[in-house]
């Protein structure tokens, strides 16, 4: 680590849970943000600001006008752009050093699960907003042993979950909520949001990210609420489902 660096990321070193090892671990480390949305944002501006030392940005979506009230990462003279190829242009701003590796496509399930075993992904961050991309992701991360952080929100609240899959052990997301296949979900566009809550979210998806590399007892069999009303937080426990399809599948797998 060079002068700069030790500068740059005094506050971190200073830290003992962190120290030099742990800020040499971060800057070794890489993550994979799926979704620069609202999620997305500060997840991606917190990780570069940490000195995250591979960001891989993907998403196939256009900046329009109304996604500007909370997805902090993305300016007005981006509109129309692709929202990955936004996301690095503000992020090289804040941290020049790191290697942002963009996907401005929608990738299948193969192409995902090809990726993190290919470029060795050390945590995926799902900022994703509908559930057919999150039960993909889960897939992918789950088969692959790839730790997943994964976030949600609408209205006034949201979601927070970590699936630590090098756990053999650890629950999936399908486990706390099963794919039964239908598409009754809740959308920003339709419901609203309410722009602080993403934030939150999404902040505490790079703070979970954090942990799982370092190590740090990251947030696993949890699920955070967050009820912004009322700015309260309630935590649910749960465990692997053993009919989990997935989770069954990838014991049976390893056995």
């Amino acid at each position: 680590m060079n002068e700069k660096e030790l500068e740059r990321y005094g506050r971190h070193i200073l830290l003992p849970q962190i120290d030099y090892e742990g800020q040499k671990k971060l800057m070794n480390a890489h993550v994979m943000i799926i979704g620069l949305g609202g999620l997305g944002s500060p997840a991606s501006i917190y990780l570069a600001s940490s000195g995250i030392g591979k960001l891989t940005l993907c998403d196939f979506d256009q900046v329009e006008l109304s996604n500007l009230q909370r997805q902090i990462v993305h300016r007005e003279h981006s509109l129309s752009s692709n929202k990955a190829h936004s996301a690095k242009k503000t992020l090289s701003e804040i941290n020049a050093e790191i290697d942002f590796q963009v996907i401005d496509q929608k990738l299948t399930e193969d192409e995902l699960s090809q990726y993190l075993q290919q470029q060795k992904v050390d945590v995926v961050l799902d900022c994703s907003d509908n559930f057919k991309t999150r039960y993909a992701i889960n897939r992918a991360c789950n088969q692959n042993k790839v730790p997943l952080v994964s976030g949600s929100a609408i209205k006034f609240e949201g979601q927070l979950m970590v699936f630590d899959f090098k756990d053999q052990d650890s629950p999936c997301y399908e486990c706390v909520f099963p794919d039964n296949n239908t598409e009754n979900e809740l959308r920003c566009a339709d419901h609203g949001i309410l722009a602080p809550v993403v934030g939150i979210i999404g902040t505490m998806q790079s703070l979970e990210a954090i942990k799982l590399i370092l190590n740090l007892s990251p947030l696993n069999s949890k699920l955070l609420i967050f009820d912004g009303m009322v700015n309260e937080w309630k935590t649910i426990h749960f465990k692997q489902d053993k009919e989990c399809k997935i989770c069954a599948n990838a014991k049976n797998s390893s056995s």
